[in-house]
């Protein structure tokens, strides 16, 4: 696993130890994705939700995002993300909290977040727990883009009743990446 793109182009990241921890995103996702949201990473703030080994979340720091808070609770996977910043010289754009991701967004201090990405393990009904609470955020607003990675089959019929729309559906081999935004208030 590599960075792809910007200021740490090529360079290595770690994994947690132990293949039931993490599911790392392939690099040619990481690269089609950032390809689609590549104007709105640079000056941005990102939320990595279940970071895993910060890959997504270090991605975007090397592409120009201003900072990113890493949310994960596990132990394994909060020493790999801090190795994975320090090892790519981010830490002063890097806050990483050991939390649950609920929890998580309530230690996030920001007048506003651009990006959240979520890739919570599949088919455990994770995310509908988490979009619930980020609809309570004050950092969460219309311009906000929350990024959902799951298994393409995994049902996503809920979003709008927990306030936020699908705006793009982008379906791999067997997952996916979800485009959310806060539904407008008329």
């Amino acid at each position: 696993m590599r960075v792809i793109a910007g200021t740490c182009r090529s360079m290595p990241l770690k994994t947690p130890a132990g293949e039931d921890i993490t599911r790392p995103t392939q690099d040619k996702i990481k690269e089609t994705l950032f390809n689609i949201i590549q104007g709105d990473v640079a000056g941005s703030v990102m939320i990595d939700l279940f970071a895993g080994s910060g890959q997504m979340g270090i991605e975007a720091l090397s592409r120009g995002a201003e900072k990113v808070y890493f949310i994960d609770n596990g132990r394994e996977p909060i020493k790999c993300i801090t190795e994975n910043v320090r090892f790519t010289k981010m830490t002063d754009k890097a806050v990483i909290l050991k939390q649950d991701a609920v929890a998580g967004l309530q230690s996030v201090y920001e007048k506003h977040v651009d990006i959240v990405y979520m890739d919570a393990p599949y088919l455990k009904g994770y995310e509908k727990n988490v979009l619930k609470q980020l609809s309570f955020m004050k950092y969460i607003d219309e311009d906000t883009l929350i990024i959902i990675e799951a298994d393409r089959n995994d049902d996503f019929s809920y979003t709008e009743e927990v306030g936020f729309e699908i705006v793009r559906r982008k379906e791999y081999k067997g997952n996916m990446h979800l485009f959310l935004k806060k539904k407008k208030t008329s």
